[in-house]
């Protein structure tokens, strides 16, 4: 639900322009927050901005949890309360630079270029050439790395879990309706509308000729009569076939030179970072080709990630242990938790990273489906003793093997190595499978111990 509280008037520095206020959001347990390319780049600017990793984390379990109160949008500013888990509530803003009148001239003369951008923004879709379009010409309408400024009651000075809740929220808002992303740029949707009809009328009449009935008043792009576009289909040549993607994403290029690079810059990582872009990039123009690729769910590797996921990809890439020292500490892990993470990317990606991590527990009605499914999985005789260990996490007393549910409905099979409890396989239907992985490898372990032990 949202209302307006003040008049939109589309004037670029008047005092009275539309401020929306949406009514707090349910809690978000079990989704994303983002699920459009647009709310993904303003969660990207943020966890790409904010230095503690921690904080965070904080944000997006206060988001998740319903902490956010009423969102208030306006030019220039988002605005929130948030309630602090002792109850405690603080008001958090989060600032964005305003586009200034050159800009908007410039924005809006993109946009009547094509009726297509026109048409996408009043279906509640943010057209992605318009935004490259925009870019080209020097207009930034996404944040990117340090454009989300925070202003929070708590006085910190970095984002905080008051303002990193309040962005995550945004996120899915604007799912809902990328205007909110305009309104915050500096223009409301109706005088936003309005001025792209009044220019898309007066490029109608300086493009059509004066003696067309109605030209002046139609408005869009000079047209053809529908038979004459009918009779193209038919008459034009097909397309041609699209060039074939190479064989291999190419040698990166080469940074060892004469001069030593300056201090703090690994010449090696960054060619490794590079040489993982362009096999990701030949991956994705394979793809392409494809019919219906872009109907398709993308491959798990290729969606977008969260810089947690994404370091952990990174070292799981690189052979673990080669940037491990560097990458730990980026992604707020300390380095045996990189190796764990590391381990389960290896079994499963994201899905396997969520699991080892608790990021998505079930809910009752997951947990509902994963006790019928155990009861189901084994005769009376065969029935193993398991003990709920809380979050969708069950274990074998006594055998150093475990059972966890995913959000997927997949069982993923744990073993104790030490004080830690690690992924010993990849994911399985059913938990009889899963727990199977899980014996033999507890077994595994336990028998490395003993002739260790021997030997000593």
């Amino acid at each position: 639900m949202t209302y307006d509280t003040r008049k939109d008037t589309g004037t670029e520095g008047a005092e009275d322009e539309t401020v929306r206020t949406l009514a707090a959001l349910p809690p978000a347990r079990g989704r994303g927050f983002a699920r459009t390319w647009w709310g993904q780049v303003w969660l990207r600017a943020l966890e790409d901005t904010a230095l503690d990793a921690g904080q965070l984390k904080k944000g997006r379990k206060a988001a998740r949890e319903g902490a956010v109160g009423a969102v208030s949008v306006r030019p220039g500013r988002i605005t929130a309360v948030v309630q602090d888990p002792d109850g405690t509530a603080r008001r958090s803003d989060v600032l964005l630079r305003r586009l200034s009148a050159a800009e908007w001239d410039r924005f809006l003369d993109l946009a009547v270029d094509r009726a297509g951008h026109v048409a996408a923004l009043l279906d509640r879709e943010m057209p992605p050439h318009l935004l490259e379009d925009a870019a080209d010409a020097g207009i930034e309408l996404l944040p990117g790395i340090g454009d989300l400024e925070p202003e929070c009651g708590c006085e910190a000075w970095d984002h905080c879990p008051h303002s990193s809740a309040l962005c995550y929220q945004v996120a899915r808002l604007l799912d809902q309706d990328p205007f909110l992303l305009l309104l915050m740029r500096g223009r409301g949707e109706r005088a936003l509308l309005d001025e792209l009809q009044v220019r898309g009328v007066a490029r109608a009449a300086r493009t059509r000729p004066a003696e067309e009935p109605g030209a002046a008043l139609s408005g869009g792009p000079v047209g053809v009569p529908a038979s004459v576009a009918f009779a193209a289909d038919r008459t034009l040549p097909p397309l041609p076939a699209p060039p074939a993607a190479p064989d291999g994403p190419g040698r990166p290029p080469a940074l060892d030179t004469e001069d030593a690079p300056p201090a703090g810059v690994d010449a090696g990582a960054l060619e490794f970072l590079a040489a993982d872009a362009a096999a990701r990039a030949l991956r994705l123009l394979n793809e392409a080709p494809a019919p219906d690729h872009h109907q398709a769910p993308p491959e798990p590797e290729l969606t977008p990630l969260t810089l947690r996921q994404d370091g952990v990809r990174l070292a799981a890439a690189s052979g673990g242990d080669r940037y491990a020292h560097r990458l730990a500490p980026g992604t707020g892990r300390r380095r045996a938790e990189l190796e764990l993470a590391v381990r389960a990317w290896g079994y499963g990606g994201v899905a396997a990273l969520a699991v080892l991590e608790g990021e998505r527990p079930p809910g009752p009605e997951a947990l509902a489906r994963a006790a019928a499914a155990l009861d189901a999985a084994w005769e009376d005789d065969d029935r193993p003793a398991l003990r709920a260990a809380g979050r969708g996490r069950w274990t074998v007393p006594g055998s150093g093997a475990q059972l966890r549910y995913g959000e997927d409905g997949r069982w993923w099979p744990y073993r104790k190595e030490g004080p830690r409890w690690t992924p010993a396989g990849p994911s399985a239907p059913d938990p009889a499978t899963a727990l199977a992985e899980a014996v033999a490898g507890a077994e595994a372990v336990a028998g490395a111990g003993t002739e260790a032990g021997a030997e000593g």
